[in-house]
């Protein structure tokens, strides 16, 4: 039976082809020449962490593995593939390897970092252990999905980061790419650390608190503001938040007190006033002062605007008296950072004789270098803060936090920079989790509550140096001592055999 997706308006589609082009070449070839069932291992991870900062929010996770429930070809994914042609016009699919992705399934395990994970550069964010064709052709999707909502949960919690305990409203969803990816969007920004969203669908879809006023058009279908606001309220006793700034926004806030002294007589209380324009320090302030004298001291000011989180700082740092931050074309877009640069690189592949090879590409570029073997972080807390995160290897060597007394951290790309953390006191904790085994779901089930609280639990487990938005203080996270041995042997036995067209096979103990 086939398997499909399901659209957010409840149309049945296959994402199968939701892929590179190469993705599927490649597959062929590798069953094309007798390799599609070698046992490989690939990570997901990124190089760099977008925004000037030092870490990044792992999101996504569970959305790809709803992606890959339903992964399939169907009767249709398979008539379009027959119809490409390559030079010549000839196929560029053979009709037995159409046959075989008909009855395709993915057989693999893949281990991942829960969501609301803080993960530093080059940490497996993913593990998938498969067969080579599996893990080919999961890597776009893997790609896309965690890329994208782990960028926007990042820049979420930069901007929950820079609201302090203020309530954080996201409203991004018309300037979205898309509503798709505004769904996403809203998803992770609420797993950054967002308090609510104005994305309905994302309320009911993710349980999500929904909020939301009214926009400048309500005012202007009426005869005046205050009429239109006495409309509101009427319709919304106890859920009045007005936008004050569609003409003049003093006499707009005075027009809004006068409309709450008649909620005040029917029982019910002005929630708040929205600024959306102007200079939102100074015409916070005179709203303030109209409020509090007015006697509208528990009134609400709401910000919204073009707001992130740099803008929140500074006008924090100016004393404007803002309750709520209504953040939305510059978080669901990830306004100063397009995208997140997470790679997908093989590490290891079974040779002719089944015998687990390992495999690294080599660059001058140190960060493009990537890490071979089976990986996995441990990450390392004292007094429930962490002071270090270490990636090893699991099939060549135990793990670091208990092999000795103390580990050595070495960096991925200044091998010069390192880090001691003696083991007395140490917890540690490893951060990847089971989410497939032998091709069934067995993880990223939570809500994305629960997301959203691991996120905010680890902001609260690191030292708020690191976290900073401006020239953050760097965090110990890179190689364990023996993986970085192991990766420098094999780099340069790589170089030596490039050098004399040897095969740069090593085998993993």
């Amino acid at each position: 039976m086939e398997r499909r997706a399901q659209t957010q308006d409840g149309e049945n589609v296959s994402r199968a082809l939701a892929t590179d082009l190469y993705q599927l070449t490649m597959a062929q070839g590798y069953f094309a020449t007798g390799m599609a069932d070698r046992a490989s291992i690939f990570h997901m991870f990124y190089r760099s962490p977008p925004f000037g900062g030092r870490y990044v929010v792992a999101a996504g996770i569970g959305s790809f593995s709803e992606w890959l429930e339903t992964f399939c070809f169907s009767k249709d994914d398979l008539a379009f593939l027959a119809t490409l042609s390559g030079a010549g016009g000839r196929p560029l699919f053979s009709r037995s390897f159409l046959d075989y992705l008909a009855r395709w399934r993915f057989r693999g395990s893949i281990d991942a970092i829960p969501e609301g994970t803080i993960v530093f550069p080059h940490q497996p964010m993913v593990r998938v252990r498969a067969p080579l064709l599996d893990a080919q052709l999961i890597e776009t999707p893997l790609l896309a999905i965690v890329n994208h909502q782990s960028l926007i949960a990042t820049k979420a919690s930069r901007v929950r980061l820079a609201a302090g305990d203020d309530e954080v409203l996201e409203f991004g969803l018309r300037r979205a790419p898309g509503l798709e990816g505004g769904l996403a969007a809203s998803r992770a920004a609420y797993i950054g650390g967002v308090d609510a969203t104005s994305n309905v669908l994302a309320a009911q879809r993710f349980s999500i608190p929904a909020r939301g006023t009214h926009a400048h058009s309500w005012v202007l279908a009426f005869a005046d503001e205050q009429e239109a606001f006495l409309a509101y309220a009427e319709l919304f006793p106890h859920n009045s938040v007005l936008l004050v700034d569609t003409y003049e926004t003093v006499r707009g806030v005075r027009n809004a007190i006068a409309v709450g002294r008649r909620l005040r007589q029917q029982g019910a209380e002005l929630l708040g006033i929205r600024l959306d324009s102007g200079d939102l320090a100074y015409l916070a302030g005179e709203a303030r002062k109209l409020l509090d004298e007015a006697g509208f001291t528990a009134t609400k000011i709401v910000a919204s605007g073009d707001l992130d989180e740099h803008l929140l700082c500074s006008l924090k740092s100016q004393g404007a008296p803002i309750d709520v931050w209504g953040v939305g074309t510059k978080l669901v877009t990830a306004f100063d950072e397009p995208a997140l640069g997470g790679v997908y690189k093989l590490a290891a592949v079974d040779d002719e004789q089944g015998r687990l090879m390992e495999r690294m590409k080599i660059c001058d570029q140190p960060e493009k270098t990537s890490i071979p073997g089976c990986l996995d972080t441990v990450r390392l807390k004292r007094d429930g803060f962490c002071v270090g995160d270490c990636i090893f290897d699991t099939l060549s060597e135990s793990r670091p936090d208990r092999d000795g007394g103390a580990v050595n951290i070495i960096s991925v790309t200044h091998p010069w920079q390192n880090k001691r953390v003696t083991l007395a006191g140490i917890s540690g904790s490893l951060l990847l989790e089971p989410l497939f085994v032998d091709g069934q779901r067995v993880g990223g089930n939570e809500s994305v509550a629960a997301m959203r609280q691991r996120t905010l639990d680890g902001l609260a487990g690191f030292d708020r140096t690191i976290l900073r938005l401006l020239n953050p203080h760097s965090y110990p996270a890179g190689l364990s001592e023996k993986l970085y041995q192991r990766r420098e042997t094999l780099r340069a036995a790589g170089l030596a055999a490039n050098r004399h067209g040897l095969p740069n096979d090593r085998t993993a103990r």
